[in-house]
Parts: structure tokens; sequence; C-alpha cells
């Protein structure tokens, strides 16, 4: 791959904006892969950003039936580089977009069908790609996990959503604690919508894809419309605001120091990050 083809740069035809996503197109469907293996697939403002224009790229597409978004080896997407991505992926007006570069409004107003291939690890953003998805197929090896609280962030999109799909007992239970889910877990709850064999999990999601795609795009976009006025709206003033706060700054600093934050009562701190 030559610089050019290498260096993060915006968005164009089917460049994504960044080296770490990957879109290729397959028969009907328009492929996103992240792809970062050295960072675990933890994603930079381009990458999300990358992910919404994915989004974009299919819709505008009449060759395009849908769009598939998996991950590489065992991590589908640990949300956000909290290491700041030293630089990476760092193109001009990138910055400028702040919250806007997420692609989770887009994923839910997609007038295309959208599946998630959740091949792994899948918590933070990531697990927000995967239910903002319109179905969401994960591998039995998956796990999930929401920890923005004990990185000092009022992740009130989360709350929103969470309470809407599995409740506010679970969502209290999920948040508050930072607890790890299984696959099993996350299907019971009603987090996804299917888990099947980790072999499997690419080729069940292309024909759940297929499935989708066959059914009347009118009549379907009415239907996803209802679906998402449920979902509702989140406190985006109160969220944004969290992400500068003095909570945020320490738990980005506690996380970079591998220790628990100083709002942690003495007796309660653990070794390494939360």
């Amino acid at each position: 791959m030559s610089d050019t083809e290498s260096s993060p740069r915006p968005p164009d035809g089917d460049w994504l904006g960044t080296p770490f996503l990957r879109f290729t197109r397959e028969g009907a469907f328009g492929v996103c892969t992240l792809d970062r293996p050295e960072a675990r697939n933890a994603m930079t403002g381009a990458m999300y950003f990358g992910i919404r224009y994915a989004v974009s790229l299919v819709e505008s597409d009449p060759d395009l039936a849908g769009l598939l978004i998996t991950g590489t080896g065992d991590v589908f997407a640990p949300g956000g580089d909290l290491g700041g991505g030293n630089g990476v992926d760092d193109w001009k007006g990138l910055r400028a977009m702040s919250t806007d570069a997420t692609p989770f409004e887009i994923l839910r107003q997609s007038a295309k069908p959208v599946v998630s291939a959740v091949n792994g690890l899948c918590q933070g953003g990531g697990l927000q790609i995967a239910m903002c998805s319109d179905i969401a197929v994960v591998s039995d090896r998956a796990t999930f996990r929401v920890p923005e609280l004990y990185r000092g962030i009022a992740d009130t999109y989360y709350s929103q959503m969470l309470a809407r799909i599995i409740g506010p007992v679970r969502t209290r239970d999920l948040m508050f604690t930072g607890r790890v889910l299984s696959a099993q877990e996350a299907l019971d709850w009603g987090m996804v919508a299917r888990v099947v064999p980790h072999d499997e999990v690419l080729s069940a999601a292309r024909e759940v894809l297929a499935q989708c795609c066959r059914t009347a795009p009118k009549a379907r976009l009415v239907v996803k419309s209802s679906l998402d006025n449920y979902l509702g709206l989140y406190d985006r003033i109160g969220m944004k605001a969290s992400y500068t706060g003095p909570e945020a700054v320490e738990g980005f600093v506690a996380f970079k120091e591998r220790r628990s934050p100083d709002w942690v009562h003495p007796e309660l701190r653990t070794e390494g990050r939360l």
C-alpha cells in the first residue's frame, strides 16, 4: 500500500478516510471492516466518521442493497481510543466535527439495511454501533460491556436506548457495575438478535442482511421510523458537557495510568484500570 493510500485523509469513493477501515464490495453488499489490530480496533475519530460515511455511501449507491459491519480478529469494537491515538487519523477538519463524527444517529436512520457481525469484544461506542444497526448477529465468543461511568462520562445515549431495549433495572445493572455480559446473556436480555457459532458469524450475518434487503424498502423505512421514534431522544447537551468535565479528565488520566480514579473510596480501589 502506498503512502497516499494509507495516509488518513477525508473520505472519497470507497476510501473511508482512514487506513483502519476497509470498505469492500461483495455482491449486493458493502462490507465495512474495522482493521486496527495493534490497538484492538480502538476507534479514532476518523474511524467513527468512516462508518458514518460508509452508511451514506451504501445509501447513495444503487448497486448496493445493504451494509455489513464487522471487525478483525477477536474484536468487533471496544469504543473510542482513550489513548488518544498518538495523532493517527488526524486529517484536516476532523476535529472540528467533534461528536458529530459518530455514526449512531445515521445508523438508526439508514434507509438501507445495516447488519453488524459482532465477531468478538464489543463495548463502548462499539456496542452502540451494534445496537444502532438494524440487526446484530453475534459470535458465541462475543462479550459486551458499558464502561463509560468508569471513565467519568455521562453517556445518556446508553441510558436512553438501553432503558428502552432491556428496561431500567438491567440498564442500571449494566451501567452502574460495568459488568461483562456474555453473548448468551446479551441475547437473553434482548440486546442482540442472534447468537451463532463463532466460525459462522459472517455467513449468518450475510444471510440475515439478504433477508432484510428482500423486504419492501419504502414500507421497511416506515417501520424503521416508528422504531426510531420509540427509542427516542437523549440528553445531548448534558452528555457533551460531561466530556470535558473534571470526572472525564480524571477518568482519562486514570485509564492512561492503569489505576482506579480518585473518586473511588480508597478501600474500594483495585489494581489496574477499571
